[in-house]
């Protein structure tokens, strides 16, 4: 699985139409949407998920007044539950093939995890369907991906990867055998061998848990992520009274004795979080972790708090050559994600 900050051919986006993700906010949530599309636009093709042709005609309309190149976007008719293509959307790897006479290159195929709705909602069963519907209309080769016979059961946002064979993830979301269990009965072993054979992730990180007011138990992508081959950033809270203080400086430590695949140490820096945001009562899972590598760009999620400015300017330093633009995420987070977790890149 290559790295996020390798060339694109495209990213991917469901475009909403679950009025129950954001409650009395869907109508806001298009016009973020179409802000990201357009953010997206500056650089790749934007292949956008729609249900059928009236809800396509929604989503032009609405490009459309924010001004998007219709050049820049394609539409794939694909009934879904939700948005949340990190999850249940194509994984994308890179596999090597014969080209005959002995050379051989690269092409794309798609590794055929099984979602299960981060094992909470009991209606998935159009998402599921998504990322094989996706490689027959591309025409890429789909590798169900199974263990011991059974289908092995992964979300996107489970996992970041350095493109070298390194891969983060956390213990509560794919060891968890009591809360939300993915892979019942596979042991850390089995799980890591499923992940070498698919993604080439030979070296697995094990973080602990993910923010407070993440449903998916324990995502990575709002905890900790590769910036370049060496480099992550770690979400961090300055307050030692606040609910994430102790388990982020847990990972922290954690990363700090980790090893790479090269065994050299890991870069580590820093990301704030922002004050903690509550609706109706919930903490909702408000991460600048949950960044958006574009080819020329960083899409941030920013929360009209004073760390958004910071977690800019730290994400500038470690993408110089990339635009970092703030996304106003306040809506989008009421979903509990925000921009990784809507997207999903294809390699070149």
């Amino acid at each position: 699985m290559p790295a996020e900050w390798e060339p694109h051919e495209a990213i991917w986006l469901g475009w909403p139409h679950n009025a129950a993700d954001w409650p009395g906010k869907i109508a806001a949530i298009h016009f973020v949407y179409g802000e990201i599309v357009r953010r997206i636009a500056d650089s790749e093709i934007v292949r956008i998920i729609v249900n059928d042709s009236a809800h396509e005609a929604k989503a032009r309309g609405i490009l459309n007044k924010i001004g998007v190149s219709p050049e820049m976007v394609e539409f794939f008719q694909i009934p879904s539950n939700r948005g949340w293509t990190r999850d249940f959307g194509p994984i994308f790897v890179s596999t090597a093939c014969s080209s005959g006479r002995g050379n051989s290159s690269t092409k794309t195929a798609i590794a055929g995890f099984k979602f299960n709705a981060w094992a909470k909602y009991d209606d998935h069963e159009l998402d599921s369907q998504i990322a094989k519907k996706i490689a027959k209309k591309l025409k890429k080769q789909y590798f169900p991906i199974k263990h011991n016979g059974k289908p092995f059961v992964l979300e996107g946002g489970a996992i970041d990867v350095n493109g070298k064979g390194d891969l983060l993830t956390t213990e509560e979301c794919l060891l968890d055998q009591a809360v939300q269990v993915r892979n019942p009965g596979l042991s850390q072993k089995g799980i890591e061998q499923v992940l070498a054979e698919s993604l080439g992730a030979t070296n697995v990180l094990w973080l602990n848990k993910g923010i407070v007011g993440d449903d998916t138990h324990g995502h990575i992508d709002d905890l900790c992520r590769f910036v370049n081959d060496k480099t992550v950033v770690l979400s961090r809270e300055s307050n030692p009274n606040d609910a994430n203080y102790q388990l982020l400086e847990e990972n922290r430590e954690r990363l700090e004795g980790f090893r790479l695949q090269n065994r050299s140490k890991i870069n580590i820096e820093f990301l704030p979080m922002p004050e903690p945001l509550l609706y109706r009562g919930q903490r909702l899972p408000a991460s600048y972790a949950n960044f958006l590598i574009t080819n020329s760009s960083v899409l941030v999620p920013t929360f009209n708090d004073p760390n958004d400015r910071i977690a800019l300017n730290r994400l500038a330093e470690l993408f110089p050559k990339r635009k970092v633009i703030g996304i106003h995420a306040v809506d989008l987070v009421w979903g509990l994600g925000t921009l990784h977790c809507l997207s999903q890149q294809q390699p070149v």
